[in-house]
C-alpha cells in the first residue's frame, strides 16, 4: 500500500538556539531583577532588547555572556548549559562591546593592538603571539569600520564613536558564533550614531556572527536588519518577537507607562511621547 505521507514536503526545521533561557531568575539583596523569563535566540537572527531603567537589560546580557551566574533557571548558549562547560572557553566564541570592555583598554595602545589582543581574549598584547594573518584581520576590521586612518593613533585620542567602534572590532577580532552589543549609541553624537547604526546594518546583513542581540535605550538606534525585539520592563518580558508586533504604540505605552506613538520611515522606528489633542 503506498504511503499517504510519502510525497509531502518536510517541514523546514528551525535553526538551532544560539542562546535559550528557561525560567531565569536574577536576584540581588534579596529583590528580583530579573524573571522568571523564557527567551529563545536562533541562528540568523538579530535581536534588540529594549526596556526603561532598570527592567534588566544589561543583567540579561551578562546573564547570555556568561559573566553573571543567575539565581534560577537555565541558560544555554551555544548548545552548553552555564554551569556545566568551562565557561572561559565558551567566551571565546562570544564576542562583547559595552562601555565596561572599553573603561579596561589601555588609552596609549593603539586601535589595532587593541584589536589584536582579542584574539586570545586579552587586553594585553604581553602575553600572546599574533601571526601576520591575525594582524591583517585585525586591520581588516578596522577598516571595515571606518577606522583605517586611525589604526596606528592612541586610543585615548579618539573620539567616542571611534572608541565604540574600535570596541567592536575588537568584539569581531575572534569570529564570534555570538555578539552581544550593550548600548553601542549611547554617548555618541548625531553624525557618529548615524555612521554606528550604518555599520550595524551592514554587519547584521553578514553571515557572522550566527547571532547579534543588541541592548538599546532609544527605538531611533535600532539598525535595520534587527528584525527581532524584546520588550522588558521591571525585570519581566512585555512581549517578544517580530519587531513589528512589539514595537508598537500599545506596548511600548505599558513597558514605559506613558502615553507612546511609533512611526516607521525607511526602515527604521521612531518613539515620542504622544501629545495630548489640546498639545497639537
Amino acid at each position: 500500500m503506498p504511503d499517504p505521507d510519502h510525497d509531502r514536503p518536510i517541514p523546514d526545521e528551525p535553526p538551532p538556539p544560539i542562546v535559550e533561557v528557561r525560567d531565569l531568575v536574577v536576584r540581588r539583596a534579596g529583590r528580583s531583577i530579573l524573571g522568571p523569563l523564557e527567551w529563545t535566540v536562533r541562528a540568523g537572527e538579530r535581536w534588540v532588547v529594549l526596556g526603561p531603567n532598570g527592567s534588566g537589560k544589561t543583567t540579561l546580557l551578562s546573564t547570555i555572556g556568561l559573566e553573571l551566574w543567575p539565581t534560577a533557571g537555565t541558560v544555554d548558549v551555544l548548545g552548553a548549559r552555564y554551569g556545566r562547560v568551562d565557561s572561559r572557553e565558551l567566551r571565546r566564541r562570544i564576542g562583547t562591546a559595552s562601555s565596561a570592555v572599553e573603561a579596561m583598554l589601555r588609552p596609549d595602545l593603539t586601535p589595532v593592538t587593541l584589536v589584536l589582543t582579542a584574539r586570545h581574549a586579552a587586553t594585553e598584547p604581553w602575553w600572546h603571539v599574533y601571526t601576520d594573518d591575525d594582524r591583517a584581520r585585525a586591520r581588516g576590521l578596522l577598516e571595515g569600520l571606518g577606522l583605517g586612518g586611525v589604526a596606528d593613533q592612541p586610543y585615548g585620542t579618539l573620539s567616542a564613536g571611534e572608541r565604540r567602534r574600535t570596541s567592536i572590532a575588537r568584539a569581531l577580532m575572534p569570529d564570534p558564533d555570538l555578539l552581544l552589543l550593550d548600548e553601542p549609541g549611547a554617548s555618541l553624537d548625531l553624525g557618529a550614531r548615524e555612521t554606528l547604526i550604518d555599520d550595524l546594518t551592514d554587519l547584521a546583513a553578514a553571515a557572522r556572527p550566527e547571532a547579534i542581540v543588541l541592548v538599546s535605550h532609544h527605538v531611533e538606534e535600532i539598525p535595520p536588519g534587527f528584525r527581532h525585539a524584546l520588550l522588558l520592563a521591571a525585570g519581566s518580558v512585555v512581549a517578544a518577537g517580530p519587531i513589528e508586533t512589539v514595537l508598537t504604540d500599545e506596548l511600548l505605552t505599558r513597558a514605559y507607562e506613558m502615553p507612546i506613538t511609533v512611526e516607521w520611515r525607511d526602515g527604521r522606528a521612531w518613539a515620542r511621547k504622544t501629545r495630548a489633542a489640546a498639545d497639537s
